[in-house]
């Protein structure tokens, strides 16, 4: 559901809006994080910094995130940088991210911000390539000031304990985050919950003693605040089998374009998805007969859990004439970075 306008779309809640803003502001503007891409005047600031940030930050920790982000800024300092950069400098760039998806929309949106002008509204940035209702709330809120509430997971719980409410669902928690947005400070108001979330009101520890909201905290109340929300549903893994091969060493091989939404546009070592039940080894003569190689010694196996996904890989060294590709200069995943460890190890070789 894309934020609305700030009209409360809920009942009226039962606290004084007016005095629990008033605290949580003033909770933000005495402890708010320092961050890099808060830089500037509130309402204000560079949307390229903040949007390479709030895409950057989706699915990783801000300690981490902040390594990550100073490395893409420091490859890419201006948008129009970034629309310039081959798409294999830009996933060379993002490298260590994930979801590399995110990596070529920003990429792809770049280079029409790069002609067109950053988008001046809501609305605007969410018809730009990957950006979807939270990204384009977040930027237009910090960067233009515009009323627009986020809804991401530390909104979600800091929402869920402020009502008690154990089963928040997306179009719940985004009612009330629009009902409760500040239209004096939308961007500052929206950083004081996501802060809040992230170092108060913590998942399994939270740190009541010190939360600005206590006062009007239904789950607070309760005596169990960590009850709300209720832990989610997880979707099952998925367990996948593969063989890659080696060939060449660690440092220089032959390495395939992926393809598919998870690692489209990286480099990696050949691979061959096992069938069910199917024996590694019919999966490498296989893979040997496509590419064509020679296949030779067993090196070992690892796995490596993505998203929903837990991957089994059994490496082989081959050989092939074949061209090699220097592994330090290519955009590689986390899985393929980790079978070329293997490989390097010698007690294995």
């Amino acid at each position: 559901m894309s934020p609305s306008a700030v009209t409360p779309p809920v009942p009226a809640f039962p606290f004084p809006l007016p005095d629990l803003r008033a605290a949580l502001l003033a909770w933000f503007d005495r402890t708010g994080r320092s961050l890099p891409w808060r830089a500037g005047t509130e309402g204000a600031r560079d949307p390229y910094r903040v949007w390479v940030a709030e895409i950057l930050l989706q699915q990783t920790q801000v300690a981490r995130g902040q390594i990550y982000y100073d490395r893409f800024l420091t490859a890419f300092p201006t948008v129009q940088a970034l629309a310039a950069a081959p798409q294999d400098a830009v996933l060379k760039a993002w490298e260590g991210c994930g979801y590399y998806a995110r990596a070529r929309n920003l990429h792809r949106a770049a280079q029409r911000v790069a002609q067109e002008g950053f988008p001046r509204s809501y609305d605007g940035w969410l018809a730009l390539p990957g950006v979807g209702p939270y990204t384009a709330a977040a930027v237009s809120s910090l960067a233009l000031n515009e009323a627009r509430a986020v809804n991401d997971g530390n909104v979600r719980r800091v929402l869920a304990r402020l009502h008690a409410e154990a089963h928040p669902t997306p179009a719940w928690v985004q009612a009330r985050a629009d009902a409760l947005l500040d239209p004096a400070r939308p961007g500052a108001w929206n950083e004081a919950v996501m802060d809040l979330g992230a170092t108060v009101c913590t998942p399994a520890a939270p740190r009541c003693e010190v939360c600005p909201l206590r006062p009007w905290c239904s789950a607070f109340a309760s005596g169990t605040p960590a009850a709300y929300p209720a832990p989610k549903v997880r979707a099952a893994v998925q367990d996948v089998s593969v063989v890659a091969v080696l060939i060449g060493t660690p440092q220089q091989a032959v390495l395939e374009r992926r393809s598919g939404a998870l690692l489209g546009g990286l480099m990696g070592l050949p691979t061959e998805p096992l069938a069910a039940g199917e024996n590694p080894q019919a999966a490498l003569e296989r893979l040997c007969a496509r590419l064509p190689a020679h296949p030779g010694a067993f090196l070992g196996t690892l796995t490596h859990v993505m998203t929903h996904r837990r991957v089994t890989l059994h490496l082989h060294a081959a050989q092939a004439d074949l061209p090699r590709r220097v592994v330090a200069e290519e955009a590689l995943s986390r899985l393929d970075q980790k079978a070329l460890l293997l490989a390097a190890q010698p007690a294995l070789l």
